[in-house]
């Protein structure tokens, strides 16, 4: 048999074995030099090397303890060292706890709403699709377009159409009818998005064509909350707006769509439809190969001495510069935590703070947590921190001239104003980063206080907004829906504290649907329309229940209906572009040329003008609209609407308008038949909404900004107060010599000021060149503003001449006699 052959590491650790042993049979008296008694050999060598169970343990131990001893000797000596200068250990934990805590706050939120990657399958591969037109860019598809992008099979794999939430569905059959959420979708949706089965199946094609049957899949939320999560509704009919729909299908949990959705139904297209109208969304995915063309600097100087004296002693260039990284982690890890806990604290005032309307946050945000990828990069933050700043002066500090360095006196050992230029970048960088940063969030908080100053071109004050769904064999023609909407004007005139209601397919600010349009009788050109402007359907007081003004002819009136010649009324912006010297009074025009037989119908007169309202957001200016009376719009229209939109009322109240929510509520479903609602809004809320980009934007600059800001302020502190200790021998000549204490402390101040007056200057430059980046997200201000770029320097001037007083006070009350014996 031959002999088993040792590597290397394991005839070390056999060696290292036997010497282990040894020990713990000959333990020699380190005084003495006499051999002990087997037990006390056996006592000191527990006691050297713990009681191992094996030898294999025993050899671990050996190796690792010394490290363990010298590492937990240098943290004790790390405190010891930090607990001498308090001042600068809390200045350094302070810069990284705010650093860290801010960019933790921020960064969850961010992640978020941005970084996190979608949750479908292969994510980079998902494009959406988009027109370009004379309003501009715009995701919006209409059934020819869709039928030839779906066939595009060597770009795309998969092509899948549906809208973005649409209309509401009324859920009967239970104990309580409820309004849900349903989206229309192509078969190709839930294989596009990756979607999981949770029961059943999905659409087949031929359920997605014409009289393909009423068939619908349910979301996980619905199946559990109103059937139990049953399977065996599996092939079973639901009731939705009074009509029967097989359930083919329930969705898995955590499938997360555009808009929330409690169902989906198939869209069901007729693909040789010419319908031009845009009233959903195309998404596709790519076929495979297919692609779209500071501190710790400060403190090393300052102990060269020390560490020169501990090497001179016989301290090795390891021991040092592990000495050095223990004390940087010590401190970075230290404020990595409290960061951490500022950081979990901002995330809640965040989010406490900022409103409605930011994507995949989340119910209350929910959604935004401190996850694995948070907490790891806060702690990778905090361990580069204390690596970086860290072992850079250590390596340094580690290889010193050491006849030099104990040669030199402390005041002249590389300390000074003069000679400390590092430190003096540092803070010229933090004052003009910290300039950058406040100048943006000055620029977006004008940004919304201009937003804030706009007219809507409307009174948004007291009204309440509530959706219905009008959809279903009921509502297949538009009298029904006028219907209704009379009833409940009627019921709703009689509810305490109603001063006025109406209704409507849209809502101001929340974008109308564009429709094209020709002038009768007016030339054409080459284009096929006169032009395309947004397009609402109202009833009689719309505009008297929203206050928007009439500024020339008449209004609609309840006698507008389908048996009426058709009207139209139009903005005052539409009159400015296409009436720019004509009177629109005197013309009529043909809404809805070359958009399909839907919009077929003969031509309207225009009855009036009314003023503008910013219908597409504040921050964006009044687009020509015309208003057409809902009564009478064409049947197609109407059944077309139904799917896409729901039905608004629009309630006026002499107060509160949230305390009119249950009798108004209970009025419409009196007056509908039973219909519910949903989205009970006011159009303060919707108006917050429509904000809440540009505040998340100003809130996530204004905390950087005030957290740079605050940086800046400390480290020009620390810089002086740094500085102000270590020239206190010379200080106290200059005064022993007959300096004036004001003499030395305009020197502090005047020193300190230099740096930050440079880093202004620098960071003005760097703001004029950045700035222009954000312009698109501005409004009513330039990206030069000259009040942000005044104000704001004058601000982090203030605030820097206030750090550098307390230390410039500091230094005038040196004694002479005791900084004369300073070193």
């Amino acid at each position: 048999m031959n002999p088993r052959r040792y590597t290397h590491r394991e005839k070390k650790d056999a060696d290292l074995a036997e010497e282990i042993e040894s020990h713990l049979a000959h333990e020699q008296d380190a005084n003495t030099g006499r051999g002990l008694p087997s037990e006390e050999a056996r006592r000191q060598a527990r006691l050297k090397f713990g009681n191992p169970r094996s030898t294999r343990e025993a050899v671990w131990r050996y190796r690792s303890l010394p490290w363990l001893d010298d590492a937990w000797r240098d943290f004790r000596f790390a405190l010891r060292s930090l607990a001498k200068t308090p001042g600068f250990a809390l200045i350094a934990i302070a810069v990284i706890a705010v650093g860290i805590g801010a960019n933790t706050a921020v960064f969850s939120v961010i992640n978020t709403v941005l970084l996190k990657p979608l949750t479908y399958p292969d994510p980079q591969s998902l494009v959406m699709l988009m027109n370009s037109g004379p309003r501009g860019t715009f995701p919006g598809a209409n059934v020819p377009k869709f039928n030839i992008w779906r066939q595009q099979t060597s770009i795309f794999s998969v092509v899948a159409a549906y809208d973005r939430g649409g209309a509401g569905l009324n859920l009967t059959g239970g104990s309580e009818p409820e309004q849900i959420q349903g989206v229309h979708v192509s078969a190709g949706y839930f294989r596009l998005f990756g979607a999981p089965l949770a029961a059943g199946r999905t659409f087949t094609a031929a359920e997605d064509s014409p009289n393909g049957g009423r068939v619908v899949v349910l979301s996980y939320g619905l199946w559990k909350r109103r059937y139990g999560a049953n399977p065996s509704v599996i092939g079973r009919t639901i009731q939705l707006d009074n009509q029967p729909y097989l359930v083919v299908g329930v969705i898995g949990r955590g499938f997360v769509t555009e808009a929330p959705a409690d169902l989906w139904l198939p869209w069901q297209f007729d693909m040789a439809s010419h319908d031009m109208a845009h009233y959903f969304v195309v998404s596709a995915r790519l076929r495979p190969g297919v692609t779209i063309p500071s501190l710790m600097l400060i403190r090393a100087t300052a102990r060269k001495r020390e560490l020169a004296t501990r090497s001179a002693l016989g301290a090795g260039r390891w021991q040092i510069v592990r000495q050095l990284l223990i004390e940087s982690l010590t401190l970075s890890l230290t404020g990595g935590v409290l960061g951490l806990i500022l950081g979990f604290t901002g995330v809640r005032l965040l989010l406490a703070i900022a409103p409605g309307g930011i994507p995949r946050i989340g119910e209350d945000g929910s959604a935004v947590t401190l996850d694995a990828h948070v907490l790891l990069f806060t702690l990778g933050v905090s361990v580069l921190t204390g690596i970086l700043f860290g072992l850079v002066p250590a390596l340094s500090a580690s290889r010193p001239n050491l006849a030099a360095t104990l040669n030199e006196s402390s005041s002249r050992s590389g300390v000074g104003f003069r000679s400390g230029r590092i430190r003096s970048l540092l803070v010229i960088s933090e004052m003009a980063l910290a300039l950058i940063l406040v100048i943006g969030a000055a620029l977006f908080i004008r940004t919304f206080m201009k937003l804030q100053g706009v007219d809507p071109g409307f009174d948004p004050h007291n009204v309440l907004t509530l959706a219905m769904s009008v959809s279903g064999d009921r509502f297949r023609k538009t009298a029904s829906v006028e219907q209704v909407i009379r009833a409940g004007t009627e019921r709703l005139a009689s509810v305490p504290g109603v001063a006025g209601a109406a209704a409507g397919n849209g809502l101001p600010l929340q974008g109308a649907f564009g429709m094209s349009f020709d002038v009768v009788g007016r030339p054409k050109g080459n284009t096929p329309f006169t032009g395309i402007v947004g397009y609402y359907s109202v009833s009689w007081n719309y505009f008297d229940t929203f206050r928007i003004p009439l500024l020339r002819g008449r209004s609609f009136t309840d006698r507008d209906d389908g048996s009426a010649p058709g009207v139209v009324i139009i903005n005052e912006a539409m009159a400015k572009q296409y009436w720019p010297k004509g009177d629109p009074l005197g013309d009529r025009l043909q809404k809805g040329v070359g958009a399909g037989p839907v919009f077929a119908e003969p031509p309207r007169q225009i009855i009036g003008i009314v003023g503008d309202t910013r219908d597409e957001g504040l921050n964006r200016d009044a687009a020509p609209t015309m208003y057409i009376p809902i009564a009478q719009m064409p049947d197609a229209e109407t059944v077309l609407n139904a799917r896409v939109v729901p039905l608004w009322w629009v309630i006026r109240s002499n107060g509160d308008p949230h305390a009119l929510a249950a009798p108004v509520t209970a009025a419409l479903r009196e007056a509908s038949g039973g219909l519910p609602v949903a989205h009970v809004r006011t159009m303060d809320e919707v108006e917050v909404g429509v904000t809440s980009r540009q505040r998340f934007n100003m809130l996530l600059l204004t905390v950087f900004g005030l957290s740079g800001l605050l940086m800046a302020a400390i480290g020009i502190y620390g810089l002086m107060a740094y500085s102000v200790q270590q020239r206190t021998q010379e200080m106290g000549i200059r005064m022993a010599l007959g300096a004036q204490a004001s003499n030395i402390r305009n020197m502090v101040i005047r020193q300190g000021m230099f740096l930050a007056v440079i880093g202004v200057a620098l960071g003005i430059g760097g703001a004029f060149w950045l700035t222009r980046f954000i312009a698109g997200f501005l409004f009513g201000v330039k990206a030069w503003d000259p009040l942000a770029f005044i104000a704001t320097p004058l601000l982090l001037c203030c605030v820097a001449l206030f750090a550098v007083w307390i230390p410039a006070r500091r230094a005038t009350r040196v004694d002479p006699m005791t900084a004369l014996r300073f070193e």
